[in-house]
């Protein structure tokens, strides 16, 4: 009898087993339909592979691009044949998803050099499309009344560069999507912002409180610092733009005031807005070429995009950014269910993800990819509109474990080092969207499913 009763003990552990296995099975497969759905319709770039890793991509032979501003626009956009990947990938691991010991995401980079190529055919390939993509464009801006959802699902992917003022300007709520009342609008705006750059910043210090004088002379010191690679950026004329936009906005939001890093935030816009105006290569680019109108209307529009962009973080910036550290927190929470041998190493160094991942969150990584990179990045930033720091967090999680491999062989130092000096120098496009991809793909796995990222 006691046998017995031990056999219907066990059937009954392992039916529920089976019956858990089953349960995970289904929620992986329903998620992965859900993917495909989102790919079908989502011109998501780059590739994304789901299997066991086994290596670690090396990309040291690619060189950057030479970031020239013209109306050519690369979009690697997934293809049909791409999207077939990834389904028949993705589902070869739902077999295993559901096991105690294999419920970890992986990203694989097995045959880097196969993978590399693919890529690279797929950025070739795109490129025939590239009168295609803009004319969906074309399409979305020309109405009386611009559709912002089908401007974001365009812009995920990468906007055309000669677009892409206009663009950002839309995602971001600077200027309506009723066309009839845009310039009406913008004009208004610009005024607005003269008369606030007349009012805080053009008056002697002796009408200044000393926390104003103090804030003015830090963003004095921080303007000269921002992005020191590149050349454009140490123009005098381009220091006290970003000095007046900085301080301008830093008054004008007292909860947080200027904020180091936040002088990182205003590049993105004041090139993008500048292509406008200036053409070539940006290392080429002078202020001077400019008139007193068209600088304040740049300086306008930095501002009020920056206005935008931190209205949706706003506690990123106000006393001990519990915005950020909260974010900090949920990055390392999934990294540890994604790449649970890196997590464990870290700890096991003592290293913080505050220590490193601080900066990222507070300057949008900026500071980490080659700065030609950044308004492509940016894209996809404003494309996700309030959805953006909690999107923050997957991209901050596929960046970080591009380096897998090499992160579980470093000690506390030298973790500590490759993190404040990461490898991406020759980074192009082509390792800018597996990021994205990899991002895009867990978002669209881990943010419907709070229980894969359950303790």
């Amino acid at each position: 009898m006691k046998k017995n009763h031990d056999d219907d003990n066990n059937n009954n552990a392992q039916q529920s087993k089976d019956t858990t296995v089953g349960i995970l099975d289904s929620r992986f497969n329903q998620t992965l339909r859900n993917v495909q759905g989102l790919l079908k319709g989502r011109n998501i770039p780059g590739k994304i592979l789901l299997s066991q890793r086994v290596g670690s991509p090396d990309y040291s032979s690619l060189s950057s691009p030479t970031y020239v501003r013209n109306s050519s626009y690369s979009d690697t956009g997934t293809s049909d044949h791409t999207s077939e990947r990834v389904e028949k990938e993705a589902q070869s691991t739902s077999k295993s998803f559901g096991t105690p010991n294999e419920n970890k995401l992986k990203v694989s980079a097995s045959n880097v050099e196969s993978l590399s190529e693919e890529v690279q055919k797929s950025s070739l390939g795109a490129r025939a499309t590239d009168s295609a993509r803009v004319v969906k464009f074309t399409k979305v801006l020309s109405g009386t009344l611009v559709v912002l959802e089908k401007l974001r699902e365009l812009s995920w992917s990468g906007v055309p560069d000669y677009m892409r003022p206009t663009v950002w300007r839309l995602l971001l709520g600077y200027a309506p999507t009723n066309s009839d009342r845009r310039e009406g609008v913008l004009r208004r705006k610009r005024l607005e912002y003269l008369d606030s750059v007349a009012q805080y910043y053009d008056i002697p210090d002796t009408e200044r409180s000393d926390d104003e004088i103090n804030m003015l002379r830090q963003i004095a010191v921080d303007c000269p610092r921002t992005v020191p690679e590149v050349s454009f950026f140490q123009q005098e004329q381009v220091q006290k733009s970003l000095e007046r936009i900085l301080y301008t906005w830093a008054i004008r939001h007292p909860a947080s005031g200027y904020v180091q890093g936040i002088n990182d935030l205003v590049t993105p816009f004041l090139v993008v807005f500048l292509s406008e105006y200036l053409k070539g290569a940006i290392d080429n680019w002078s202020m001077s070429d400019l008139s007193s109108d068209q600088i304040s209307n740049v300086e306008a529009d930095c501002y009020w995009c920056l206005s935008k962009l931190l209205d949706g973080m706003q506690d990123h910036y106000t006393f001990a950014q519990p915005g950020i550290q909260r974010l900090v927190f949920k990055l390392k929470e999934l990294v540890r269910r994604i790449d649970d041998p890196v997590s464990s190493h870290m700890e096991e160094q003592g290293l913080e993800f505050l220590q490193f991942a601080f900066r990222w969150f507070n300057c949008l990584l900026i500071r980490e990819v080659p700065f030609h990179l950044v308004t492509r990045l940016w894209d996809t930033y404003l494309a996700e509109g309030d959805a953006l720091p909690d999107f923050l967090v997957y991209i901050f999680a596929s960046f970080l474990l591009t380096w897998s491999e090499q992160l579980q062989k470093l000690d506390f130092q030298e973790l500590v080092m490759f993190l404040q000096h990461l490898p991406t120098k020759n980074w192009t496009h082509q390792e800018l969207e597996m990021v994205l991809s990899r991002a895009f793909m867990w978002h669209s796995m881990f943010n419907n499913c709070p229980s894969h990222l359950a303790n």
